[in-house]
């Protein structure tokens, strides 16, 4: 089994809490994870898109930077980042090596009482890598919840909890109490923690957590005042912060539901900036210089058909984008495709009355949701909508591209995964 075969035959584990495993793989690596500083950043949703913007701006700070996000989008190296940069498939294989040599001595020895998870040894070889380019900052993407994820064996020196909403419910508790508190298991004493908008119930727990913890709570939003954009510059805003004044700007990432993500990012990067050269212009370079695939990015092909992806995946990126298609477009044909361990129902509520009809397919991926199961439960839920099944992501598209020129394709990171590699297929075709 080649060295990459070898890493996605850990997914067979699934997901595993707790940081046993993730503490001897960094101890049998040398503790890399403590050779520069790093920030967490929590959440339900908006975490890929605050670390992003986070990385860019101390990257335009001048900082050497790492980036660990999941899942990928097309390939593995996107999940490590350095100064922006996806590694190398070289740099990628020595590392699953260097952490897979570890895991079989570690499981021989019994220091290692059960294989590690995917995930538990790709933050190894994050914190591997890392420490091998000699990062001054890694900006870290908790995977899920916080408390027991394998990003949180680092001592961050800030964090950031971007919101809180219902998903994974199976791992992280059935309420909104719960769920913050698993993810405020980021948070240590000392330590600057910004919060962006959260329900009343969540930040009751989160103040809570703060409180036992030691940590220093900022609310994303306190003192900010943020204006909308004008006629000449519709996509901008003004910001200004108890501590400075931004101006306008225009955020690089689509929707309103990006903004409350950029005040955390843009806070978070106030915080340090009290103990790292962080300059304002390079904080907005951070909001405004970003680029964040599948978030509400808009494709245009040869042919000047465009489709809008969008990873939302859960109820609550249901409903950010069904906002912004109800503000920027007529009704859509919708592309959706989803995990098995998703509330489909609750999205396909949300989005079809922005669709001006369905196509239901299936990610590439063993945990999706069979097409025809999508297109039954979407029929009791619209009755007069139109529903078509069409298993393959791509046909899906071309099925789509039959009614409208400009669509929609929403529902799971891996089916928007599924078709930018295919869009960049046909892009390259000769």
């Amino acid at each position: 089994m080649d060295s990459v075969e070898y890493l996605f035959s850990l997914e067979k584990f699934g997901i595993k809490f707790g940081l046993a495993n993730i503490r001897a793989l960094c101890a049998a690596l040398g503790q890399p994870q403590n050779e520069f500083r790093s920030v967490l950043i929590a959440g339900t949703n908006g975490k890929g898109s605050v670390t992003a913007m986070v990385d860019r701006g101390l990257r335009a700070a001048g900082l050497h930077v790492g980036r660990y996000t999941s899942p990928h989008l097309i390939h593995l190296e996107e999940r490590f980042a350095i100064d922006g940069q996806p590694v190398s498939r070289a740099t990628l294989v020595e590392a699953i090596d260097r952490v897979r040599g570890h895991v079989e001595s570690l499981l021989a020895s019994g220091a290692l009482e059960a294989p590690p998870t995917f995930f538990e040894v790709t933050t190894a070889m994050a914190f591997d890598m890392f420490r091998r380019a000699e990062v001054e900052f890694a900006v870290l993407e908790v995977g899920l919840g916080g408390r027991l994820d394998s990003t949180n064996c680092v001592e961050p020196i800030a964090a950031a909890i971007t919101s809180i909403a219902f998903d994974h419910e199976q791992y992280l508790g059935h309420t909104l109490a719960e769920i913050a508190t698993e993810k405020a298991g980021v948070m240590r004493a000392g330590i600057p923690v910004v919060i962006g908008p959260l329900d009343p119930e969540a930040r009751a727990a989160v103040a809570a957590a703060g409180a036992a913890a030691g940590a220093w709570l900022v609310d994303a939003m306190d003192g900010v005042i943020v204006g909308a954009g004008t006629a000449a510059y519709p996509s901008s805003i003004t910001v200004k912060t108890p501590t400075r004044d931004y101006g306008r700007l225009r955020p690089g990432l689509r929707g309103a539901h990006q903004i409350p993500n950029a005040i955390v990012a843009l806070r978070l990067l106030e915080e340090l900036s009290r103990t790292v050269p962080v300059s304002p212009d390079a904080i907005v370079a951070g909001l405004s210089d970003v680029e964040w695939r599948g978030r509400l990015q808009l494709v245009e092909t040869a042919g000047g058909r465009k489709v809008l992806l969008d990873a939302a995946h859960n109820p609550a990126g249901a409903a950010a984008l069904s906002a912004y298609l109800t503000q920027e477009f007529p009704p859509l044909p919708l592309v959706f495709g989803a995990m098995r361990d998703k509330d489909a129902s609750e999205m396909l509520r949300i989005l079809l009355p922005a669709a001006s009809m369905l196509v239901v397919t299936e990610p590439g991926n063993a945990r999706a949701r069979p097409a025809a199961e999508l297109a039954a439960l979407a029929r009791s839920i619209a009755p007069g909508c139109r529903i078509e099944v069409e298993p393959d992501p791509m046909t899906a598209l071309d099925r789509a591209w039959n009614e409208q020129s400009v669509i929609c394709a929403a529902g799971s990171i891996f089916l928007i995964g599924d078709l930018l590699n295919g869009l960049d297929a046909r892009r390259n075709r000769p």
